[in-house]
């Protein structure tokens, strides 16, 4: 929960050494911090839980053209999917299009080899799965 640690408070049994005092006590917790800490927890639990289950394979074809194809299977429960691609050197999912009640997609332009791609199942009350990477080829 600490983003710039304190090793003398963390990750310490409890002791004192060249007075220096050690170990994880409840002197050194910020209890504010650690009840906004918790409640981001439980939001992004319920999230996930209201959520449809991502697709269980996605097929990812393209290769040699310019565009990308996708299938996957059916998610019962969902009301549309989404697809996700980002650069191979982002970390995080930086663009996305709604692609409605299917199970199969072309985006029409983009060269599989520079992306990483993803799709997520979309529930009725907008709460959506994991992002799902390919795992199978289309052909």
């Amino acid at each position: 929960m600490e983003a710039h640690e304190n090793y003398t408070q963390q990750h310490q049994d409890i002791r004192e050494e060249g007075g220096i005092a050690y170990g994880d006590v409840l002197e050194h917790v910020n209890f504010d911090y650690a009840a906004k800490l918790t409640a981001v927890n439980a939001i992004s639990l319920a999230s996930l839980a209201w959520a449809p289950t991502p697709p269980e394979t996605v097929a990812l074809g393209g290769a040699v053209a310019p565009a990308a194809t996708f299938s996957w299977d059916a998610v019962p429960g969902a009301v549309g999917y989404k697809i996700y691609w980002r650069d191979t050197t982002s970390p995080t999912w930086d663009m996305s299009r709604n692609v409605g009640n299917v199970t199969s997609f072309t985006l029409k332009g983009m060269v599989v080899d520079n992306y990483f791609f993803g799709v997520s199942a979309v529930g009725q009350n907008g709460q959506e799965s994991v992002v799902k990477f390919p795992n199978k080829i289309q052909r």
